[in-house]
């Protein structure tokens, strides 16, 4: 494939107070291997250096478009992105990891000789202090393409490929479990531009990207996976990703995976990812209403969540609902041990 005359890829980057990092990420994309690109930078209000540095990458790329917005949260950022997209194809990045050089070449070439709607890679946590050498890597670029493992009905490998310990034993009987697990982030993909025609992120809510999930992977008849890391993702202990909340945090996470297992239900699909989110935060949700100086309005949130995810539970057969609980507690055994090493990145 010609990196200079194949299709147009709007890669979508929201930008908030990203200045320590920026250009770390920044520079991993105007080094793609892959030339034809949109890279739109949407500063999403940013209070510090940020909005300088977007401007000062498009004056040095004319590939580079820079749209600075109010204040407005990233489901914001990402609509006004997928707006503004023209590509064929679109890609999404967080404002501070790091792309490697041939992600987008990879990632094109499988979608685009497999005939899949949507394309990923593997991903690879890493802390600030490995930024520079995480950095020089990247720019290598990935050594080797890696194995195509293409599989249809994404929406149930979502919801039912989930636990570590599950995929490790699947790949060793030979199912290639792990190529068929992905979650709700959407970085380190790449997407048919026309999944996203009518679906945009719910703005002012925390899950954003869960809350569309289902929505997205309905639309989907096949994913294809490349075995090669192309995507490095920072982990910093104060992000969103890693602190406590309030419980209008964990109340939009309860939502989203209320509307997933509706999807599910509606499909005969067992909703066995969504129901662990759903209990989850439905559990810290009660705990954070019940802190000291919570809104009043909260208590009465929760117990209509609770109603809610009763009722949901209530639809799914024991044998979906037993599954269910297995698939969480190994989950919940998986997490104790991911958190810690979280913790302990620097």
């Amino acid at each position: 494939m010609n990196a200079t005359r194949g299709p147009l890829v709007s890669i979508i980057v929201p930008v908030y107070n990203s200045q320590r990092f920026l250009r770390h990420c920044l520079d991993s994309i105007v080094g793609q291997t892959y030339r034809n690109l949109q890279i739109i930078l949407v500063d999403d209000g940013s209070t510090d250096t940020s909005g300088g540095i977007c401007d000062e990458y498009a004056a040095q790329d004319q590939r580079i478009e820079v749209i600075h917005q109010n204040n407005g949260g990233i489901a914001k950022a990402q609509n006004t992105g997928l707006d503004a997209a023209r590509g064929d194809y679109i890609a999404f990045a967080d404002n501070d990891d790091i792309l490697d050089a041939r992600n987008i070449e990879l990632l094109l070439h499988a979608l685009v000789t497999t005939g899949a709607d949507m394309s990923k890679a593997r991903w690879r946590q890493f802390g600030v202090s490995q930024m520079d050498a995480v950095t020089a890597e990247a720019a290598k670029g990935a050594s080797a393409p890696g194995h195509i493992t293409v599989f249809e009905d994404p929406l149930r490998a979502y919801q039912s490929v989930f636990c570590k310990s599950l995929r490790i034993a699947g790949d060793l009987l030979g199912r290639k479990s792990e190529a068929r697990y992905f979650n709700e982030a959407n970085w380190c993909r790449l997407y048919r531009a026309e999944l996203w025609s009518g679906v945009r992120f719910p703005e002012g809510m925390y899950a954003q990207d869960t809350a569309i999930a289902g929505e997205v992977y309905i639309r989907m008849h096949a994913v294809a996976d490349i075995d090669v890391n192309l995507y490095n993702w920072l982990q910093q202990p104060q992000s969103v990703t890693h602190r406590k909340h309030a419980a209008a945090f964990y109340h939009d996470h309860v939502t989203a995976a209320l509307h997933n297992m509706e999807i599910c239900r509606r499909r005969h699909l067992t909703p066995a990812r969504s129901y662990y989110t759903l209990i989850g935060n439905l559990h810290y949700e009660t705990k954070a209403a019940s802190q000291p100086n919570t809104a009043p309005q909260d208590a009465a949130i929760v117990r209509h969540d609770r109603d809610a995810a009763d009722k949901a539970i209530s639809m799914m057969t024991k044998t979906e609902h037993t599954h269910c609980d297995a698939l969480r507690l190994m989950r919940l055994l998986e997490k104790a041990v991911y958190d810690r090493k979280i913790k302990n990145m620097s």
